[in-house]
């Protein structure tokens, strides 16, 4: 499917509806504001082209061909500067689903408890995921 092109100078909304509470320009703008960026900084932070994020902003080009890693990378770039928003509003203020957590993620979640672990519950562990690795490769 194809979004309708305004004619020049025309005035219009993007082809996505805003999904209930904050769309992705309100949220965009309050992250930028709470981070102390400008759109070119987010946009060169992020590696998103500077018209493509200020027509997102001004709600003159759909959200819904948005690549999860650029959602990614703009509630990371504006996080670091202390924006309080997260991946999951980003997702949902572009009406995306909400994606669960990255292999990355998952990996520094297991090491985060497996150091917690005594030393006998650890090797419990490994004997355990050794044991599940193995039954899935069956």
């Amino acid at each position: 499917m194809t979004s309708h092109q305004n004619h020049p100078g025309e005035q219009g909304p993007a082809e996505d509806r805003a999904s209930p509470g904050e769309d992705l320009a309100a949220l965009l703008t309050r992250a930028i504001d709470e981070a102390g960026m400008t759109q070119k900084q987010l946009a060169e932070e992020t590696g998103v082209s500077y018209p493509t994020l200020n027509s997102w902003i001004k709600r003159t080009r759909g959200t819904s061909r948005i690549a999860p890693e650029t959602l990614r990378s703009i509630a990371t770039a504006v996080r670091a500067r202390g924006a309080k928003v997260t991946v999951r509003e980003i997702f949902q203020a572009a009406g995306r689903p909400v994606p669960g957590p990255t292999n990355e993620e998952r990996e520094q979640r297991l090491l985060r408890l497996y150091r917690q672990l005594p030393e006998d519950k650890q090797r419990d562990l490994v004997r355990y995921a050794e044991s599940a690795l193995r039954l899935s490769q069956v």
